[in-house]
């Protein structure tokens, strides 16, 4: 299956911006993370519930700090079940599948070309510079399997199909994390 990409990244970033970041939502990240989300422009995914899973973070973060990660895990049950994953050893395992399938490797280079493309078009709409990551996606794409959390939070800001690194994250942990079961523990 061959996707427009450039058209995607545009719906999706319409989609994203559609519906800002809000005061509340950020609270509520600021909860999750521990910490301000800096540069947080919208939520990205949501959990059954409405509580954020994943957000969209700026190409720049305030005082002009490049940051290629855009779509941010940030659900304290996705970011522990991803970490199970991690922990468990099967981004070698993901590696290894990489190597030697070829159709495989050609979903992951359009995972990374989405990334790409989305973020700039986000960064083209928010005026920020891209000079400095230019070319870098997350996760490792499109060569190996770096970060789980950050394939799993493409799969879940653009959709299933989107990245199938992140998608097999997804369906692994579906008994500890699902965006369509709340087991969220951060309060709003």
């Amino acid at each position: 299956m061959t996707i427009d990409i450039t058209s995607t990244a545009k719906t999706l970033v319409d989609n994203v911006l559609s519906q800002p970041a809000t005061e509340e939502s950020i609270a509520v990240v600021q909860r999750q993370l521990g910490r301000y989300p800096r540069g947080m422009v919208a939520v990205g995914a949501r959990c059954v519930c409405g509580r954020p899973l994943a957000v969209i973070t700026r190409p720049v973060l305030p005082g002009g700090i490049p940051f290629p990660t855009t779509c941010y895990l940030t659900s304290p049950e996705a970011v522990k079940a991803a970490s199970h994953v991690e922990a468990a050893g099967v981004m070698q395992q993901y590696n290894e599948m990489l190597a030697a399938d070829e159709q495989l490797r050609a979903s992951y280079e359009t995972a990374h070309q989405l990334y790409l493309a989305f973020r700039h078009e986000l960064a083209v709409r928010l005026g920020d510079s891209e000079e400095h990551i230019e070319g870098t996606s997350a996760g490792g794409m499109p060569v190996r399997v770096k970060c789980l959390h950050a394939l799993l939070a493409q799969s879940l800001v653009m959709g299933s199909g989107t990245n199938p690194i992140g998608d097999m994250v997804l369906s692994r942990i579906e008994d500890e994390f699902s965006p369509t079961v709340c087991r969220c523990a951060v309060e709003d």
